[in-house]
């Protein structure tokens, strides 16, 4: 081999300019020059007959290929996670030979994406940053191993709830069953004669207090010459009800923290400057969460509505007295009022008003912890 030859296989290697790619003839050519001779070409001229005698079946075949190739790199590669369709099709077109997206009867990405969306194959949504694809995978077998999963994934703490209030009713119907004590008047039958005695109990003698016996002579007993008297604690025997409680409650202080805090109905505040200053540091109502990390957000003062992510968005603190919603932590999910602010600690004490903990208080819970709960007043 000649180093000519050589030097024209290594320059022929990677990928070449889309414009100079022939996709009938499946032909990539480095420069306008061998473009333009190839087209001139006979081999090609026969191609381009082919393709004036029926068009639509050679454009249909290759948006068919594109679009089956490019989900599949979704459903293999990615699977099923929300990705940015650029950076998918920065895979796609690393393969040499792939179908080429001129060749089609899209003429750009988001067309293409959007195309994807309408059809269901994937969940399309824009964002500042671009066009983010979901695949759904609608496969029989992987439906049933998700129905599984969802079936037995039930969540621990409501569990523990629910056990813990079928016994509180059990409890409750066995107190009925009983019913309370009623005092009655004391009958005597006429023909007994049976004396009623009152006996008065017989003081017993006091008990001599002996002492203990050192084993030196010379020591003295400290807690004796101190004059200090040990008191043994007494502690209350806790009921049934209440050490479920108390089980339930260690429970919950045990329960990680997640890191998706975004919740529907809470008041935000936008945080990053990307936006512009019309948008920076302005309060809106979070309307629909998607993918953990992603908000729907609705600003109160002019009323648009935005995509954001989670970085970019933080908690609002409400004044004593106001409704909060509880984003991670023991609580999670529940409303409560807000008691007061530790501005030392950097957070705030609470008062459950809704759900089984109602009227429980609690305290020391962080500022990124809670958040503001949206009231139309």
């Amino acid at each position: 081999m000649t180093p000519k030859a050589i030097g024209n296989r290594i320059k022929a290697k990677g990928l070449q300019k889309l414009k100079f790619y022939c996709q009938m003839c499946e032909k990539q050519c480095r420069d306008e020059n061998g473009f333009k001779c190839h087209t001139m070409s006979e081999s090609h001229q026969r191609q381009l007959l082919l393709f004036a005698d029926n068009p639509n079946t050679y454009l249909d075949q290759f948006s068919e290929d594109f679009k089956n190739e490019y989900v599949n790199l979704l459903k293999r590669r990615f699977n099923g996670r929300r990705v940015q369709a650029n950076h998918a099709y920065q895979e796609y077109i690393n393969d040499r030979d792939h179908i080429h997206m001129n060749s089609t009867q899209w003429e750009t990405l988001t067309e293409f994406v959007k195309w994807l969306g309408r059809e269901g194959i994937v969940k399309a949504d824009e964002t500042e940053k671009g066009w983010y694809v979901t695949y759904i995978d609608r496969d029989p077998e992987v439906l049933k191993r998700r129905e599984k999963k969802v079936k037995m994934a039930v969540d621990d703490e409501e569990r523990q709830e629910r056990i813990l209030r079928e016994q509180m009713e059990r409890a409750k119907a066995k107190d009925k069953d009983v019913g309370p004590s009623v005092s009655t008047e004391l009958k005597r039958e006429e023909d007994s004669e049976e004396k009623i005695v009152f006996a008065m109990p017989k003081t017993l003698p006091a008990k001599k207090k002996v002492e203990p016996v050192l084993k030196n002579a010379l020591q003295t007993d400290s807690s004796k010459a101190a004059g200090t008297v040990k008191v043994k604690k007494v502690e209350k025997k806790r009921s049934a009800i209440e050490e479920l409680m108390a089980e339930n409650e260690a429970g919950k202080k045990k329960k990680k923290k997640k890191d998706g805090w975004l919740a529907e109905g809470i008041v935000v505040k936008i945080v990053t400057k990307d936006l512009g200053k019309d948008f920076f540091k302005s309060k809106g109502v979070v309307e629909e969460v998607f993918d953990t990390y992603g908000a729907k957000v609705k600003l109160i003062k002019s009323g648009k509505k935005l995509k954001l992510d989670q970085s970019h968005l933080e908690t609002v603190i409400p004044s004593v007295g106001r409704k909060v919603l509880i984003l991670n932590g023991a609580y999670e999910g529940s409303i409560a009022i807000l008691d007061k602010l530790n501005v030392e600690k950097f957070s705030v004490s609470l008062t459950i008003c809704k759900g089984i903990c109602k009227g429980r208080s609690v305290d020391d819970v962080p500022y990124e912890d809670i958040s503001k709960l949206h009231t139309n007043d």
